[in-house]
């Protein structure tokens, strides 16, 4: 199979689908891969380093998507990207097609076969494709709530921890998932005040065990949710129901209690978002304010850190992307109930539940 990885780009978008180990692999395994010219810079990974691995370095996006049976991305296609796409090649990258109809139409009318990082599920319930970026994710949202909130960043003036005599910020995180679990992780170890909400008492039951009394825990309702965000410094959203948009569990009206200068990371937004007056943002331009309170909602926050986040996602990424090379995606995902949770378009259809309810369109199953 020729397996080709484009450049990204969205905006400040740094990361790269494929890994020096990864077309080592792949080629290994008898597959030709074509990399653009640049494609790993942000990461760190020179032309010349995917050269002595085995791949093949092209220059333009064109090209790639012509010569590729398979485009392992890291983001969903941009419009301009959308008539590069032919009948039949394989797409594998996050999607999160349930808050972009727009994508979604796109992706059917070219035909594609379309495999989504964040819908793989094995049979345990977990992400595993997800879990890293979300993991980078929530440990960012409250790094990056915290400068907010210092005062030349147009926040209230806080330090997260406070001092000695000062009370500390009161951060609020809206889901107990890996993302909420890394948000408060941070917050915990910088010394902010840290409420996390979710509806599964069980969940609430785990972190309790695990962080002690250094968090508190609420069941998550609208009586108990307008209470925690009127109260909150730092509002950070980290809600997920697989392949769907995130619920919106934060009103305009919860927002406009909020103090002047208190900080909201909705790390939701890239499936709708869970805060109604949150909508997406960019790394050039990132925030904006609603009745005094700051909005931060990049869709691709571990793109800042593409290092870091490169590697993380192609630990987990590559597994399938050999397997689809090695058998076709017909074979690999009749042989593995987690990928093939992971086709979200096929000939022309919706081939995910959620998505095709949420956007309201006819739903298909993969027939095999």
């Amino acid at each position: 199979m020729i397996v080709g990885v484009p450049k990204e780009i969205k905006n400040k978008e740094n990361r790269v689908s494929m890994v020096i180990a990864g077309v080592r692999a792949l080629t290994q395994a008898g597959h030709k891969v074509l990399v653009q010219h640049n494609a790993g810079v942000g990461a760190g990974i020179s032309d010349e380093d995917y050269r002595k691995a085995g791949a093949t370095i092209i220059e333009g996006a064109k090209e790639i998507f012509e010569k590729s049976d398979m485009i392992v991305k890291v983001k969903e296609p941009l419009p301009e990207e959308y008539p590069l796409l032919r009948e039949g090649q394989i797409l594998y990258t996050y999607l999160h097609l349930a808050a972009d109809e727009r994508l979604t139409k796109a992706l059917m009318e070219r035909k594609i076969v379309g495999i989504a990082y964040e819908t793989i599920q094995p049979s345990d319930g977990s992400l595993p494709l997800l879990a890293p970026m979300s993991a980078v994710a929530g440990r960012m949202a409250t790094q990056i709530g915290a400068a907010y909130l210092q005062h030349d960043h147009g926040g209230k003036g806080m330090l997260l921890g406070g001092v000695t005599g000062v009370d500390r910020a009161k951060v609020v995180v809206l889901g107990g998932g890996v993302v909420g679990v890394n948000a408060a992780k941070m917050a915990v170890g910088l010394g902010a005040q840290v409420t996390i909400m979710d509806v599964n008492v069980n969940r609430l039951d785990y972190l309790s065990d695990v962080f002690g009394n250094e968090i508190s825990t609420i069941y998550s309702n609208s009586e108990q949710i307008e209470r925690a965000v009127t109260q909150a410094d730092l509002l950070i959203g980290a809600v997920l129901v697989p392949g769907a948009k995130a619920p919106k569990l934060v009103t305009r009206e919860m927002v406009s209690k909020m103090q002047a200068g208190s900080v909201i990371v909705d790390v939701a937004v890239d499936q709708g978002g869970s805060v109604e007056t949150c909508r997406p943002t960019s790394h050039e331009h990132p925030t904006y304010t609603v009745d005094g309170v700051i909005h931060y909602a990049v869709p691709n926050m571990p793109g800042a850190v593409p290092r870091t986040s490169t590697y993380a996602l192609t630990n987990v990424t590559l597994k399938y992307a050999l397997m689809i090379a090695n058998m076709g995606w017909k074979q690999a995902v009749s042989k593995d109930e987690a990928l093939l949770k992971g086709v979200n378009i096929l000939n022309g259809k919706v081939a995910y539940k959620q998505v095709a309810d949420d956007l309201g369109l006819a739903y298909e199953p993969v027939r095999l």
